[in-house]
């Protein structure tokens, strides 16, 4: 099995999600200008606001949910193939995930990365530097302008990463795609991808999503109530 998970998988952790009816952009559409590439690197005040989340992210240090630890079951069974996550939470580790099975397609907000210099730290070294009265702090190498190093608007995706995600996607025989709406591309793509592999297709989500054509089965229901059930032996 490979699963595809996005942002619907979190939200039990407390992560909201961006699209839904209490999704991040839904409540505050400004927001949407700090995941866009052009205006984070032309706008201060965006990128202020930008680490002011992250401190506050941290600071609810939000955990696995059920959702996630049903996946870890996956793997413990042996039939994991991969997980080809939208989010940048880190959580399916942190569950117990084996990072060397787990494709962030979109990045990790745990990592910061320079633009200029392309220098990677941790975050929480560069957050202790927004503690310390550094409210938009440069690269440390280069003095250029640090963002986390996850994906935005505008930005390319880790050809890499989405080579593995595709072969992931190609090489299961079920795509259990899991919290997202499949309507951000090219990580959509990765469930008929899957069916033209000849693999069965299981979506879960919270709403209906633009993918459920493509599904053997679709349901419509908690991911945390759901997940277990659909991942026990």
């Amino acid at each position: 099995m490979t699963v595809l998970s996005g942002a619907g998988i979190s939200t039990d952790s407390g992560i909201p999600d961006f699209r839904g009816p209490n999704g991040l952009w839904t409540r505050d559409p400004a927001a949407e200008r700090a995941s866009t590439l052009s205006h984070y690197l032309a706008d201060a005040d965006v990128r202020r606001a930008a680490w002011r989340n992250r401190v506050r992210w941290f600071e609810r240090d939000p955990l696995p949910n059920a959702g996630h630890e049903a996946i870890v079951a996956l793997e413990r069974r042996g039939v994991l193939r991969a997980v080809v996550t939208q989010n940048v939470d880190g959580l399916h580790q942190r569950a117990g995930n084996d990072p060397s099975l787990v494709h962030e397609v979109h990045g990790s907000i745990l990592a910061t990365r320079c633009w200029g210099c392309g220098d990677r730290r941790p975050m929480p070294e560069t957050l202790a530097r927004v503690a310390a009265g550094e409210d938009d702090p440069p690269c440390r190498a280069c003095g250029g302008i640090l963002k986390s190093d996850t994906v935005l608007f505008g930005q390319p995706l880790d050809p890499a990463v989405m080579d593995a995600a595709v072969r992931a996607s190609e090489e299961c025989d079920v795509m259990l795609a899991v919290g997202t709406t499949l309507s951000v591309y090219p990580a959509a793509n990765c469930v008929p991808r899957a069916r033209v592999a000849g693999a069965r297709v299981v979506i879960v989500n919270g709403a209906p999503t633009e993918m459920d054509r493509h599904a053997d089965v679709a349901l419509v229901a908690s991911l945390s109530d759901v997940l277990p059930a659909i991942c026990a032996p």
